[in-house]
């Protein structure tokens, strides 16, 4: 893939497949800053995602997430994405341009062993869309932006960091 220092590296996934924490690792692994654009989502809205969900709909969530994601312009770090961000056409071009996509590919079964508060996570869905269905139409997208795919079901955190990093070199 041709990582140099300048390139990010962008993690997509489902929501528990450890972006967040495999992303806070990888920053340090490889010497980058890092970005969790779920934190920044809530900054600049001065509220929790779930709260955006529940007073102005999960499309706003999406719409905020993705104006969030295009105003990213930034070199040499890793972001961590929130799971709906593969809905934004133009902000998965825009992370491409300078970035690898790296999809955190973890089965569903583990997925919902790892995360017991998905009525209360902020997820962009809509309300009568269970888990299994989101995890559906989500997959297809992951997979159709991934530059690099790591399969982590059975993987540490660490030895996600491991593959992210043998797949970029």
């Amino acid at each position: 893939m041709g990582l140099t220092q300048e390139t990010n590296i962008v993690l997509i996934g489902m929501p528990g497949s450890g972006k967040s924490t495999v992303g806070i690792i990888l920053a340090k692994m490889t010497s980058r800053d890092f970005i969790d654009t779920d934190v920044l989502i809530q900054v600049s809205q001065g509220r929790a995602l779930q709260t955006i969900v529940d007073n102005d709909g999960y499309m706003v969530l999406r719409q905020i997430e993705e104006k969030e994601l295009l105003a990213l312009n930034c070199r040499n770090h890793v972001i961590a994405t929130g799971g709906s961000a593969v809905y934004g056409p133009k902000a998965m071009e825009h992370l491409k341009s300078n970035g690898i996509i790296v999809f955190i590919d973890v089965d569903m079964h583990t997925l919902e062993s790892r995360i017991t508060d998905y009525k209360s996570r902020g997820l962009a869905k809509p309300p009568d869309q269970n888990f299994a269905e989101l995890f559906a139409e989500r997959l297809k997208l992951y997979k159709q932006y991934a530059d690099i795919t790591i399969h982590a079901t059975n993987l540490s955190q660490g030895e996600v960091c491991k593959e992210i990093i043998f797949a970029t070199i």
